[in-house]
């Protein structure tokens, strides 16, 4: 098995460089899904939130009112810096569950972690092979934000400005996706990436390894 991380902020494209790559025929193991997965009713994580940041999070249906918590922690370091502690090891604990069940399913397999938070995370739990990062500066997300999602100017310079910079996510990329172009340009870098993939050899690959935390 191949364990191939794909980050990039808010709006940089990410999530069509991940469906790209479904196309192609990679696993995508999406960390929001799991991140949403691990909150659901009756969940030790939702319990905690509920403590940490109050009761009246949960909608009556049991649920998590989860655009509230944005509210409460988004700009605001400490509070999300809490937030993160009781998200990610269980984020981590099933990611490590869906890796699993690709690779007995595929011991070939290219799977792909949509993460958004990887260099957001205190600790790098998985050993992954290649870190994609997708690329867009500031401007251009929040402009995307804006005319594609609605949302208010402030509202999107302050969710660009809780992630970590395109500096720090670019250090640690071994392999860049350019999205500040076209949308054909932006699939042919990702068509040109999976090439790469499928010529690793099999004997190199790293399976991933069950110390740490986060996602």
């Amino acid at each position: 098995m191949h364990l191939v991380a794909l980050t990039g902020g808010i709006a940089s494209g990410k999530s069509t460089v991940a469906a790209r790559l479904a196309e192609h025929g990679a696993v995508i193991v999406d960390a929001d899904k799991l991140a949403r997965e691990v909150v659901e009713p009756g969940t030790d994580a939702l319990r905690q939130i509920a403590e940490t940041f109050g009761s009246d999070l949960l909608r009556p249906d049991g649920s998590l009112d989860r655009p509230a918590l944005g509210q409460r922690v988004f700009g605001q370091p400490e509070q999300l810096q809490k937030l993160n502690a009781i998200t990610h090891p269980a984020v981590h604990r099933l990611g490590m569950e869906r890796f699993a069940e690709a690779e007995a399913a595929d011991p070939d397999a290219i799977v792909v972690y949509d993460v958004p938070l990887l260099v957001e995370a205190s600790d790098r739990p998985y050993d992954f092979e290649l870190v994609v990062v997708v690329s867009a500066d500031d401007e251009t997300r929040v402009r995307r934000l804006v005319d594609l999602r609605g949302m208010a100017e402030q509202d999107a310079r302050r969710r660009v400005g809780s992630q970590a910079s395109e500096a720090e996510r670019l250090a640690v990329a071994d392999h860049v996706i350019d999205s500040t172009g076209t949308l054909d340009e932006t699939l042919a870098q990702v068509d040109a990436l999976w090439t790469t993939l499928e010529a690793l050899p099999q004997s190199g690959a790293r399976s991933a390894t069950a110390s740490g935390a986060g996602n």
